[in-house]
Formats: structure tokens, sequence, C-alpha cells
């Protein structure tokens, strides 16, 4: 019993359960294949694809989910010869596992925080920055003209959104004067959320999202009809899946972010009680970011279904011409938002 008792205080510990279950591996892995399954079954209805729709239609296509990730397990990983193969080999799972490194400074509950920081909010925004250095890596290793163009168009991208999405951040930051997520989810609590604070930049920053993350409208890194599967073409079995799993993995992320700086993080939380602490300063705070979080994700994988896909040129002249100026315009709503109102945090 008492290595029992050990490991479960093990796992409770925050650092390690942020990690390893909530909302680390464990739940990402299955929000995966919920936003997969989503993403074919409203495709298929939308579209009418077929196969969608009629796989297992009694378990509602769950044998399909499982039929790949036993073909993914079971394939043969071909590391092709002129590939620089240890960058090869690490880009991917180093993408994957580094996506859901900003979790680490992403509180799901002002009681309960896998490592307390004062700036949590930079931190959280500079490690969204590493993933699609490593998707530029896997295409250069790669060794493949497509997945060389692939990589450039990441690259080409990278700087676009990036941009637009940081300064969205910074916008409503100089709004709540505070670089913690903890005292942003507070202040919304107390005055209003900061969609309707500076819904600009809120608008901003759910397009860079689409745009980070590869969704459609901007899926133009991974275009098949032009450059196969770009970064990824070379990628077999479980690499494969990995590198397919990494655009979710970071839109969840990402969503988690603006789920805390825009949709009151974990509000209306306070407002519910059942006399336990953990239901009420854990569970249920850690619920309500949650779902917020994921239906912003289902909204964005519908989007899928009814967009084409921009071409290059046309999203850096969106993202350049247009959404960094929007963002910028942003950074001038907060500033009067500021002045009006007179907030101290």
């Amino acid at each position: 019993m008492g290595v029992i008792a050990t490991l479960i205080d093990l796992l409770m510990w925050p650092p390690v359960f942020y990690l390893v279950i909530f909302p680390g591996f464990i739940f990402t892995f299955v929000l995966l294949i919920i936003l997969i399954w989503a993403e074919r079954k409203v495709a298929g209805r939308i579209q009418m694809r077929y196969g969608p729709l009629e796989i297992s239609p009694r378990l509602a296509g769950a044998l399909q989910l499982v039929a790949d990730l036993l073909r993914y397990l079971t394939q043969e990983i071909i590391i092709p010869r002129r590939a620089d193969r240890f960058p090869y080999f690490i880009a991917p799972i180093a993408a994957f596992v580094l996506g859901m490194l900003p979790i680490v400074a992403i509180p799901f509950s002002p009681h309960y925080y896998p490592i307390p920081m004062n700036d949590s909010i930079l931190i959280a925004a500079a490690l969204t920055t590493i993933p699609p250095l490593l998707t530029i890596l896997a295409g250069w290793a790669s060794n493949n003209k497509f997945s060389v163009i692939g990589g450039a168009r990441e690259s080409y991208l990278t700087a676009a959104y990036e941009a637009v999405i940081l300064i969205s951040i910074a916008s409503i930051v100089l709004a709540y004067s505070t670089l913690d997520f903890t005292k942003a989810v507070m202040l919304q609590e107390q005055i209003t959320w900061g969609i309707l604070l500076n819904p600009i930049a809120a608008l901003a920053m759910l397009v860079g999202i689409m745009m980070a993350t590869s969704r459609f409208p901007f899926e133009i890194v991974e275009a098949e009809p032009e450059v196969v599967m770009g970064p990824y073409t070379e990628y077999s079995g479980i690499m494969y899946g990995l590198c397919m799993g990494i655009s979710y993995v970071r839109m969840f992320v990402y969503n988690l972010i603006f789920t805390l700086l825009f949709l009151g993080g974990w509000h209306p939380a306070g407002l519910i009680s059942t006399g336990s602490f953990v239901v009420d300063s854990i569970l249920v705070p850690g619920a309500i970011v949650a779902t917020k979080a994921i239906v912003l994700s289902l909204v964005m994988v519908f989007a899928r279904s009814v967009y084409g896909r921009y071409r290059i040129d046309q999203a850096l002249a969106a993202g350049w011409g247009f959404w960094f100026v929007i963002a910028l315009l942003s950074l001038v709503v907060s500033i009067g938002v500021k002045a009006i109102i007179g907030w101290r945090a």
C-alpha cells in the first residue's frame, strides 16, 4: 500500500500530473484521436465522403482510427539513403514533444499550477516558437526537393504568423498590465473577457493560430497536390503519425493560451461550489479551460470542410499586408482601453 500511495502522490504532483496526465501526453493523445475523428466525420458529412460516414457506422467510425493506429505502428520506418539520419529521425519526435512544452507555463486553475511563474505568458509564447524550427529541420534533413520546398514554406509562414500571434498577445498583455496568466484571468473575472475588451486582437490571434497549425485555408506547408506532404514527404510508419499529430498538438496548446487570455480562462468556476477543494479548485476549473480550448479546436477542424487552400503568395500577402496591420491596430486599441479605464494590475 505504501508503494501505491507513493505512486499516487507522484502522479498528483503538479509537474508530473501536467506533463503526463492532464493536459499532458495521455490527455493530448486522447484529444488527438477525437479531433481526427471529428475532422473526418465533419468533412465526410459536408463534402459527401462516404468512406468516413459508412465505415463501422454503429461505432461512429471508431474502427478506422484503430486500423490507422495499427497501420502506423506496424509499418516499416524507412530512412532515405541520402537523408541526414540523426536530424531526420529526431526532428518529428522533438517537434511533437516540444509542441506540448508550453503547457508547463499554462495554469488550469489558480490553485494547481505546474511551475508557478510571474512571466508565464511570456514563457508560453516563447516556447511555442520552437516546433516550427524542427519542421524546417525535418524538411532539410530529408534531402528531398518536395520536403525542402515544404520547409521553406514553413519558414516563410512562420515569420508571418508568429508576428501576428505575438503582437496579439502583447496587445492583451498591455491591456492587463501583467505577464501572469493567473492575474490575467482574475482581471477578466472582475471586468470582462479579453475577447470583449479587445476583439481585434482576438480575431488576429485566431487567424494566426490557423496559419501556425496549417488549418485550412492555410494548409500550405503540407499541400498534397503541390508538394506531396511537404516536410514530411519522406516519413513513414509511426514517424509519419507523429508528423500528422504535430499540428493538432500545437493547435490545442495555442487554444489554451487563447482561452486564458481572451475567453476568461476557468471563469465561471468560482460560481460553482461543492465543498470539495479538489473538485472546486482543480477539477472544475481544469474542465472549463479544456472544454473552451476543445470547442475552439473543433471549430478550426470544421474549417477544413468549407474553405479552399490559399496559395503561398496569397497567405503571405494576407499575413503581412492585412493581419499584421490588424495586429498592430489591436495594440492601439489596448492603449486606448488602458487610457480610458485606467487599469492597474
